[in-house]
């Protein structure tokens, strides 16, 4: 698998469409994911400009794992395309798995383990894309 730091953003927001291949995009391990825990940022402001939301999709290794941690203004979906994992929310353990999709509001402490023995592939879809500034 590819790997490097985020690319620079593909277009400006001037309010135009972006249409992004996935095999195009680099793999890359953020701070806080650690053994193989890989996303590629398909839309955000750096990629493609938006103002509201962060989509990637993200692929960890068995053993993979993103240490517990919050967002302060941020809501999140995780949507697990393949594999299983363990969802760790406010302390409570959920076993997820392909067609799962799980809601995690601002304030709550998650992380997220490949537990399996597959590749965990799935979506995350965070609004607003940074925790700096509420979305108005």
């Amino acid at each position: 698998m590819k790997t490097s730091a985020p690319s620079t953003m593909d277009q400006s927001s001037t309010g135009k469409a972006v249409t992004r291949n996935l095999g195009e995009l680099l793999w890359v391990q953020y701070p806080g994911h650690f053994n193989q825990a890989l996303s590629k940022a398909i839309v955000s402001p750096e990629t493609v400009g938006s103002r509201y939301l962060d989509h990637r999709i993200s692929c960890y290794e068995p053993g993979a794992h993103v240490e517990a941690h919050v967002h302060k203004v941020q809501e999140q979906i995780y949507h697990v395309l393949s594999g299983e994992g363990v969802l760790i929310v406010d302390g409570e353990r959920r076993l997820v798995r392909a067609n799962d999709v799980t809601f995690i509001p601002p304030g709550v402490v998650h992380e997220f383990h490949c537990t399996g023995v597959e590749t965990l592939v799935f979506l995350v879809i965070t609004s607003p894309p940074t925790d700096n500034e509420p979305c108005i």
